[in-house]
């Protein structure tokens, strides 16, 4: 009996998760990784927490080694480049970024794990000296290593990592500039009530948002960036940190797969592609969408290690499927902390959906108590069913728990009506006798009735 072959292509999450699983549910396999880093499972999510000064050695941001994965009996070829893959032959062929030497292998299944990139803008500029990227470990050591000198910080980018970054910086004592082309923050996770108040104290703290602007070039001496030319005015800085999204790394597999526009290659729910030999997880792929019921490009850590670990689940035949994602993240900026999942308000509308919010503005706690904060949390719903497609809500109090709640209504197709009555514990240290989840459900179908629909 012939060994069984498989070849893994990047290792940081989804990769990680997939190897360590493999080589526990099949021993008996020969698995090879393939990763032109020379370190693996690298948390990019704690740059920024890095930068500020809370997690002290960028070396901390790793949950796994080479050396662990080696004593498990997989052959890790770290620093090595995979320059082709030949789906038809099932070979791939490598070079080694220390000896550049060519390394030929065959396979008999194919684990695609590259991930993404940050997506880099072809504008005048981009070669100057302090323009980063925020990405990987290289990255993080960048970044401290510039930020000592720079005064004047701009990100470019207002998602997650972008925010993080500002707020980072900002604690350091530097003069922070904020551009996005959108004319809020975080616009793809909260609707306008939600990014108002944390706008007001990105500006009370003396950020500058620079917002509803486009970068078109970057100007300096042929050395580091002096400025950032947008379209409305120039922005002088002594650091541009680029956190404007990422693409999937897929070229190796162009015209092999079937794939989304933007390269993510499309999975089903036992993680195969349109080749029954390969499997692939991660921000390479796309992902199953539950609340548009689509196939979506959502490159987020916590997708990338449920997809590694169940191409070990479904390698020989499909056995646990995937579920699919609602997207769901959280934030904690300053004082506030914050979470969404699945759709805004405006994200469905922009997709065609009929859909309705509910905003509740509450305190997390009865007011009988010593010490109590304001809540804001919205649903939002299909305006004709209830069902629930997405929710956000933000407080001082640390209630995103509760969003976590939401996405298991939502992965499980739960309408406002439902969720107005799911048993929820009451205890005056922790909520109200009717959970703030329970009243916006009631609110919902209350405003329902009202508009002649029947919850």
């Amino acid at each position: 009996m012939t060994t069984m072959k498989i070849a893994v292509i990047g290792c940081t999450h989804a990769g990680t998760a997939a190897v360590t699983q493999l080589a526990k549910q099949h021993p008996e396999a020969e698995i090879t990784v393939y990763e032109r880093n020379d370190n693996i499972s690298f948390l990019s999510c704690g740059i920024a927490l890095h930068v500020g000064g809370v997690v002290k050695e960028a070396e901390q941001l790793f949950y796994a080694t080479p050396q662990q994965l080696k004593g498990m009996g997989v052959k890790m070829r770290m620093r090595h480049e995979v320059l082709g893959v030949d789906t038809a032959a099932k070979t791939l062929t490598a070079r080694s970024l220390d000896g550049d030497h060519i390394v030929t292998d065959s396979y008999d299944k194919l684990v695609m794990t590259t991930g993404s990139w940050p997506i880099i803008p072809k504008m005048d500029g981009m070669d100057l000296d302090n323009i980063l990227l925020c990405k990987n470990y290289g990255h993080a050591k960048t970044i401290m290593a510039k930020a000592t000198d720079a005064q004047r910080v701009t990100i470019v980018g207002a998602g997650y990592i972008g925010i993080e970054l500002v707020e980072a910086f900002e604690q350091m004592g530097k003069q922070v500039t904020l551009i996005d082309n959108m004319d809020r923050i975080l616009c793809k996770y909260l609707d306008e009530p939600f990014t108002a108040p944390l706008e007001a104290e990105l500006k009370r703290r003396g950020v500058e948002l620079a917002l509803g602007r486009s970068v078109e070039a970057f100007e300096g001496d042929q050395g580091p960036v002096k400025r950032v030319i947008t379209t409305k005015g120039a922005i002088d800085t002594d650091l541009v940190v680029l956190c404007i999204g990422f693409r999937p790394n897929t070229e190796l597999l162009r015209g092999q797969v079937e794939t989304l526009p933007n390269g993510a290659i499309l999975v089903d729910e036992y993680m195969r592609t349109s080749n029954p030999d390969i499997f692939a997880a991660g921000d390479s792929c796309a992902v199953h969408y539950n609340p548009a019921g689509t196939q979506a490009y959502i490159p987020l850590a916590t997708n990338a290690v449920r997809m590694g670990t169940l191409i070990a689940r479904n390698l020989m035949q499909p056995t646990v499927r995937y579920m699919g994602t609602q997207g769901t993240s959280g934030l904690k900026l300053y004082d506030y902390n914050l979470a969404s999942t699945g759709m805004t308000e405006q994200a469905a509308v922009a997709a065609g959906m009929d859909v309705q919010q509910l905003t509740l503005q509450d305190h997390d706690i009865p007011e009988f108590m010593p010490h109590y904060e304001q809540v804001l949390i919205r649903l939002v719903y299909e305006a004709e069913t209830g069902r629930i497609v997405g929710g956000q809500i933000l407080s001082k109090a640390d209630l995103t728990q509760q969003i976590n709640t939401l996405s298991v209504c939502i992965q499980n197709g739960m309408t406002v009506a439902e969720l107005a009555f799911v048993d929820f514990f009451f205890q005056p240290h922790y909520n109200k006798p009717w959970n703030l989840l329970n009243q916006t459900g009631l609110q919902a179908m209350a405003a329902m009735d009202r508009g002649g629909v029947k919850a």
